[in-house]
Order: structure tokens, then C-alpha cells, then sequence
């Protein structure tokens, strides 16, 4: 089957951290930008981050710049996404997905997509 699948996730107080995983199963990431998406119970999935085919590029939203960082590596065909100082709002479910040639920030050009992995940012 060829989709992305999601880890990582789990219940962290405010101020913790989390380390996401995101392992492409039955294609190769090379070719692709991926991008880490999130969606909370009753709202839009938003863009997340984005790294560029050989990492030279990385995107971050408002919200998240300078708390998460997003790499990759290709030959493990995996793509991660360290969450530093977490905060309730970042609560959601965090997804991963691909899409050639490059990021951009609507979602619905993105493929690949994985079931997701919790995030709970409670106290």
C-alpha cells in the first residue's frame, strides 16, 4: 500500500516535547516535498511544515516557527518532525504527506496521506 505512516504521538504536558515520524511505505521520498499537516476536532487541517526534496528548504507555520523543526532522511525513507515547548493548542491529530514538485500550503495538493498520529498537549 502506498502511503505515509505516521508516530511518535502520545500525551505530553505544556512544555514538553515530542519527536514525529513519518515513514513512507511503497514509494520512494526522494521525488517529493513532504509536509507535516495537524487538524483539532472541529477544524480545517492547516499546514504544519514543509521540507523540500533534499531538505535545502524549510517552511514553517506562525504558530510553530521556532519550536518545531522538520528533516528528513532519505535513505530511511522518513521524515520527522521534533516539537519543542508544546502548548494545548498544538492538540490535533498530525498528519504527513507528498507532493512534486515542491511545498506550498494548501493541503488538498498533497498525497499520500497516513491515518495520523495523536498529539495531546494536556496538563
Amino acid at each position: 500500500q502506498v502511503q505515509f505512516v505516521e508516530s511518535g504521538g502520545g500525551l505530553v504536558q505544556p512544555g514538553g516535547s515530542l519527536r514525529l515520524s513519518c515513514a513512507a511505505s511503497g514509494f520512494i521520498i526522494d521525488y517529493y516535498a513532504i509536509g507535516w499537516f495537524r487538524q483539532a476536532p472541529g477544524q480545517e487541517r492547516e499546514g504544519v511544515s514543509c521540507i523540500s526534496r533534499r531538505a535545502a528548504s524549510t517552511i514553517y507555520a506562525d504558530s510553530v516557527s521556532g519550536r518545531f523543526t522538520i528533516s528528513r532522511d532519505n535513505f530511511k525513507n522518513t521524515v520527522y518532525l521534533q516539537m519543542n515547548n508544546l502548548n494545548p493548542e498544538d492538540t490535533a491529530v498530525y498528519y504527513c504527506a507528498a507532493r512534486s514538485p515542491g511545498c506550498t500550503s494548501d493541503y488538498l495538493q498533497y498525497g499520500y496521506w497516513g491515518q495520523g498520529t495523536q498529539v495531546t498537549v494536556s496538563s
